[in-house]
């Protein structure tokens, strides 16, 4: 057998730095703070970090506008803090994994503004284009992924370009070579600063295969079938594998796959394009876009599409939260017991064939903002831009929120919570750039420093995981139960464990053929043959 990597053996914690911990209390998280928390991190059981975008930029999409790939943005720190940072993990046994965003740079970015001249060789880097109807009007019909037009007109140069995503995003034009060139310099520079790999930011679209109409009506994303998972982001992905990483033994490529399918992911890991890839199915369970129409979660769908997605690949970039969705708990619980369910999660995730990803404050069971802390403080771009669409369509401001809270993204970015005092020990700031949630003074870090709290729970279970080679390795077979009541077993060399989860508030009868299991770990104190609302226990069968 193969050596396993160092990604298929331990889990990654993902860290948003401008909200995780402010070393110089001007409200913003930074470099110096994760240095300072490498050893909570280290305790945690976690053997890689993945920071959110640190790059120099604008930050109308909160760091995944870059201006400067090999620069850090001031807000964060400086290039020697970085430098330390990657030293102070490695000492620690830590790995650092960065993101790199490449479908698009900032309009601020020294390629976008050379590309204005026409005459220069950066205007090909970009999809300059000459609109429709004498060129008043767009070249194409595509829409943003944040909703609106997909194109922006400049008349300084008299075309039109392409922007997936925010205006101050502009898309890379890949059918130029120079562009493969630049961002293979830029994946090198870092990690010749010794940083592990990169998580890819909607990577499935960076190629666009045709610039035609597209036939849908979406609101947002029109145009995808000429973008989605085409052949050339393929030869991409792979001409990116064989000039660097097939070189590199200790590195890491994961992609965030949106709206992947089944075929192309298998193509994406088993020729080498990523080690692991990001799904989105299990993500949108309970979203409704359709205002009219709110849709609530369901634990059968939710996993159905967990076991559909473990049976079908190799291995999974599993997570349940992260920067661009609502904390979990809240999500996908009953607002009452709350600890039951961030435990019932955790354990789901962490013993799922594939590699974890702890999003930070998940384990300690960090919750949505209340509702009414979004109103006037909501930094979240998309959500901006759907507030506006609103307000143009004269809906109600308060029917707008409540669609939108379903989506805003600040939910999971606000600060983490560190202690009871101040902005939950995350800053000395009077204010931060997120406010923090309320719920700090009795839900934080510090007052989970005890036995059976949900931060002692992660770190034994992923003690646990990080010694476990069925958890590790193991095969995966999902098992068969009625109502609310989910399981799957893991097998290796003999060895069978049980994860076994009670989804719903109701108790449920244990199977009789799994009681004489010895439980390894639970999120109640003691067993039984009954599983109470949200329990869920890793068991050891004989």
């Amino acid at each position: 057998m193969a050596k396993k990597k160092y990604w298929q053996q331990f889990p990654i914690y993902q860290i948003y730095p401008r909200s995780f911990c402010d070393s110089n209390g001007d409200g913003i998280g930074d470099l110096q703070g994760i240095i300072s928390k490498l050893d909570y991190i280290r305790d945690l059981g976690v053997k890689m970090i993945w920071l959110n975008p640190v790059y120099k930029s604008p930050l109308d999409d909160m760091g995944y506008d870059v201006a400067d790939y090999k620069s850090i943005h001031p807000d964060y720190g400086s290039m020697e803090d970085m430098d330390l940072l990657i030293q102070e993990a490695r000492k620690r046994d830590i790995r650092i994994i960065m993101d790199l965003v490449v479908n698009h740079t900032s309009d601020e970015h020294e390629w976008f503004i050379k590309s204005k001249d026409k005459n220069s060789p950066y205007h090909d880097y970009y999809y300059w284009r000459k609109g429709k109807n004498n060129n008043t009007e767009p070249p194409n019909n595509w829409t943003s992924m944040f909703t609106g037009p997909a194109w922006e007109y400049v008349p300084e140069v008299g075309e039109w370009y392409l922007h997936l995503y925010s205006k101050k995003q502009p898309d890379l034009d890949w059918h130029n070579p120079k562009v493969l060139e630049e961002v293979e310099s830029i994946i090198t520079f870092w990690l010749d600063k010794g940083v592990y790999g990169f998580r890819c930011d909607v990577i499935n679209q960076i190629y666009k295969e045709s610039l035609e109409d597209s036939k849908t009506h979406a609101m947002s994303g029109r145009g995808m079938e000429f973008y989605l998972m085409k052949e050339g982001n393929h030869k991409i992905l792979k001409a990116i594998y064989e000039d660097i990483f097939s070189k590199r033994e200790d590195a890491v490529m994961i992609g965030e796959t949106f709206n992947v399918d089944k075929e192309n992911g298998l193509r994406f890991l088993n020729e080498h394009e990523f080690d692991m890839f990001f799904i989105f199915d299990h993500m949108y369970i309970d979203k409704s876009y359709n205002p009219f129409w709110p849709r609530r979660f369901k634990a059968k769908k939710f996993m159905d599409i967990i076991y559909q997605w473990q049976l079908e690949m190799p291995w999974m970039a599993n997570y349940l939260e992260n920067h661009d969705q609502r904390r979990s708990v809240t999500r996908f619980g009953d607002g009452i017991h709350n600890e039951e369910v961030a435990k019932l999660l955790g354990l789901l995730n962490l013993t799922l064939r594939g590699t974890p990803f702890v999003y930070q404050g998940e384990e300690i069971g960090m919750t949505d903002l209340p509702y009414y802390e979004m109103r006037e403080q909501c930094k979240d771009v998309a959500v901006l831009y759907i507030l506006d669409i609103a307000k143009r369509l004269h809906f109600p401001n308060r029917f707008a929120l409540k669609f939108v809270n379903q989506f805003n993204r600040d939910h999971a970015r606000t600060p983490m919570q560190w202690d009871e005092s101040k902005n939950g020990g995350f800053s000395s700031a009077e204010t931060t750039w997120l406010p923090v949630n309320p719920n700090y003074q009795t839900l934080n870090a510090k007052a989970q420093e005890k036995e059976g709290s949900v931060l002692d729970f992660y770190r034994k279970l992923i003690a646990y995981r990080n010694g476990s080679k069925t958890l590790q390795e193991g095969s995966f077979k999902p098992l068969k139960f009625k109502g609310n009541l989910f399981g799957f077993i893991r097998e290796c060399e003999g060895e069978r464990l049980l994860s076994i989860l009670n989804f719903g508030k109701k108790n449920v009868k244990m199977p009789a053929e799994y009681l004489k299991g010895e439980t390894i770990i639970s999120n109640y104190p003691d067993g039984g043959d009954t599983l109470r609302p949200y329990e869920a226990r890793l068991i050891k069968l004989s």
